[in-house]
């Protein structure tokens, strides 16, 4: 009897579990934030638990997974709607190669070792660091790497100057540019950051996304 209701668990809890990740809009594990990961071991140790402890009603498994799939969606939504939630709990990229160099101070920062800078490139397809343009390190911890072009020239850094609507000082001050003359810039169009959703500069141009045209 006892080996039959372990079963029924096991069987319900898988389809249960594939529905509520389905709602979730789960990505692969590897793309997963922390919000995500701790929301995934949350929900399998409660059926873990669940399973052994046949005599406990199963009801005391499912409704905690349903309130950590609401509460996910609904940390999800915030985090759509505010970057700076977003950040503060999934991280944002970290620069650790630019230009060709190695970014050892921003390495030591987010503990990120030589080693698991080489294992990244290897698994890029990236023999030396010395093809690497640029390289960020995800706040999934993959590593997001930018080839030298064919000829070695210097490319434009591949980062938002304005991203949700907000400046990012530090694209601003790689390319040795302020919040002043991104003003004039946007004033030039009659706009203001305001307006602005995306914008990054390429070739002395700035290229626009405009908040209306969501």
């Amino acid at each position: 009897m006892e080996m039959f209701t372990i079963i029924y668990r096991t069987i319900f809890f898988y389809f249960f579990i594939v529905l509520a990740y389905r709602i979730m809009g789960k990505r692969e594990i590897g793309q997963l934030g922390i919000i995500d990961l701790i929301v995934s071991i949350l929900i399998a140790e409660l059926v873990a638990i669940s399973i052994e402890n046949i005599k406990d009603s199963i009801f005391l498994t499912i409704m905690p997974i349903i309130i950590l799939v609401v509460l996910e969606l609904v940390l999800a939504f915030i985090s759509i709607k505010s970057r700076t939630f977003r950040t503060l709990f999934g991280g944002k990229p970290s620069l650790i190669i630019v230009n060709g160099n190695v970014n050892y101070k921003e390495m030591i920062r987010q503990r990120y070792s030589m080693d698991d800078l080489l294992i990244s490139l290897r698994q890029n397809s990236i023999k030396s660091i010395e093809e690497v343009e640029y390289a960020f390190l995800e706040p999934n911890g993959k590593l997001s790497v930018f080839k030298y072009n064919l000829f070695k020239t210097k490319s434009n850094y591949p980062m938002p100057i304005i991203l949700d609507g907000e400046i990012q000082k530090k694209a601003l001050d790689y390319i040795k540019k302020n919040k002043s003359w991104l003003e004039q810039e946007l004033s030039k169009k009659n706009l203001t950051i305001k307006d602005i959703f995306y914008a990054f500069k390429k070739k002395n141009k700035i290229f626009l996304i405009r908040k209306s045209n969501l």
